[in-house]
């Protein structure tokens, strides 16, 4: 088992703990003790799949499949360091897990031969409920690529955090999204790349959200991918001195 994991496992009970795995990747610990898992990259698929050196992991694997026991899963779409195919099947591997996967990741678990069962297939306006968690899965523009890909946002222990998935900027949707509540964690990319969100948008996104605190992702684990965190940075000081945020290095642990 690894440092993170043990770090995970011994969070203080009482509290909501959010967790950076990297990437896109995200665990959720509620004050009663259960976990949920956003968009988890183990492993080293990516590159072997898509056979380019820009897709080379370059951040270190904190964590292994068979580490942690989750209560929910969730996979935002199919794409390969959201929906890892060299990960979920161990991780769901358990008669307790729960796997919450965009429609579009269909054909993945057919290709792994994984059985249906605990798996929920969502798209956008579906409610969900696992344990602790409230999942309200919600629009997502991530192009062509990926159209039924989803955001989804976590209500627990009356928080609010909100993983917009992978997008683009659209403003016209904040109405929306304000409309399941103000999130005390917004996370967003900021790799402007692959339709994504770049540094500027997820900074003008996270005010017009009233984010009580912004959480930058999807950088550093791809030299293919971008995203520059000392802009982010730069962009937030300068710019939006009133929000909150967090850079999260991977492993690193904030209670909401």
């Amino acid at each position: 088992m690894t440092d993170f994991a043990i770090q995970v496992l011994t969070a203080p009970i009482g509290k909501t703990h959010l967790f950076s795995v990297g990437q896109a990747g995200f665990i959720i610990k509620s004050a009663g003790g259960q976990l949920l898992a956003v968009d988890l990259y183990l492993s080293d698929c990516v590159e072997r799949v898509e056979g380019n050196a820009g897709f080379k992991r370059l951040l270190p694997k904190i964590l292994f499949p068979a580490d942690l026991q989750f209560d929910a899963v969730v996979a935002t779409h199919f794409h390969r360091d959201h929906f890892d195919i060299d990960a979920v099947p161990s991780l769901m591997s358990n008669e307790k897990t729960k796997l919450f996967a965009a429609e579009d990741c269909r054909e993945s678990v057919k290709q792994l031969e994984m059985t249906d069962r605990n798996i929920t297939y969502v798209k956008t306006g579906m409610t969900c409920e696992c344990g602790d968690f409230t999942l309200e899965f919600v629009d997502c523009d991530h192009g062509t690529g990926a159209p039924l890909a989803v955001g989804v946002i976590v209500k627990v222990d009356r928080k609010i955090i909100f993983e917009t998935g992978d997008t683009c900027l659209r403003l016209d949707r904040v109405d929306k999204f304000k409309t399941h509540g103000i999130p005390d964690a917004l996370i967003a990319p900021i790799n402007g790349a692959f339709g994504n969100m770049n540094e500027f948008e997820c900074a003008r996104f996270a005010d017009a959200m009233n984010a009580k605190l912004t959480v930058p992702c999807h950088y550093g684990m791809f030299a293919s991918h971008g995203g520059n965190i000392g802009r982010f940075y730069e962009i937030m000081t300068k710019d939006y001195p009133k929000l909150d945020f967090c850079m999260m290095a991977q492993g690193e642990r904030i209670t909401i």
